[in-house]
């Protein structure tokens, strides 16, 4: 399972704190490098996002639930905007191979093709792993995005 991670809300320590919670409950967590990069859809203050994997057989709806009890920890309320500002934002990006559309969530997530920080950092941990509907491996799509007008400045974050 593949995971986004950003925050621009306090970023540093909302995505320590994230990551730690992640790493107690999936412990063979691996983790991307942290970059920096301008709101996307709002005029806010940059955020800091990173991709994490980590294996499950959990249920999706379970992992879900984790991970919105991660993002309340680190201050997001469930009624949160979707365009605004956030303590925490931590989006499955793939679960295997699974393609799937429901009320609640859609696996591949779409914006992973169109987001540079969602593949750029997948591509650092899971080059790889293959696209279920692109077809096209991670690492082979993050090669061929364009990437002009999409700044992303590493960051570094206190150990995870």
């Amino acid at each position: 399972m593949f995971v986004a991670a950003g925050s621009n809300i306090d970023p540093e320590r909302n995505l320590a704190r994230a990551c730690a919670e992640i790493a107690a409950f999936w412990p063979d967590v691996l983790f991307s490098r942290a970059y920096r990069n301008a709101a996307v859809g709002f005029d806010g203050p940059d955020f800091i996002n990173l991709v994490l994997g980590f294996s499950t057989d959990q249920p999706l709806d379970l992992v879900l639930r984790r991970l919105q009890e991660i993002e309340m920890l680190c201050g997001r309320p469930r009624n949160a905007p979707k365009w605004a500002s956030r303590a925490m934002d931590l989006d499955v990006l793939l679960y295997g191979d699974r393609v799937e559309k429901t009320p609640v969530y859609t696996l591949p997530r779409p914006d992973l093709l169109r987001r540079p920080y969602m593949l750029g950092p997948l591509a650092e941990i899971a080059a790889d792993v293959m696209h279920p509907t692109a077809n096209k491996s991670i690492g082979e799509l993050w090669r061929e995005f364009d990437r002009d007008g999409h700044a992303m400045v590493p960051v570094t974050l206190a150990p995870r």
